[in-house]
């Protein structure tokens, strides 16, 4: 599976597009201006979007990636 359809299936999910995902993410205090700060790890993401989204791991380790900008929509 390619890392838009990853993101294609958590937006069908959620309801959310990863610009709101990074949105959420700021206001959680996760990311400082765009950036994932170096305090966040990707557990406290991962816990976040399955508590709150349902998410399954791969698909909040895909926004964990998003976030931490090793992965952009697009990607296959």
């Amino acid at each position: 599976m390619s890392f838009q359809a990853y993101l294609d299936n958590i937006q069908s999910k959620t309801g959310k597009t990863p610009n709101d995902f990074k949105l959420l993410a700021e206001e959680k205090g996760f990311t400082q201006g765009g950036q994932l700060k170096a305090t966040t790890k990707a557990g406290d993401v991962v816990n976040w979007l399955k508590a709150d989204f349902d998410l399954g791991h791969g698909h909040a380790m895909a926004i964990y990636a998003l976030l931490k900008g090793i992965k952009k929509e697009g990607d296959k």
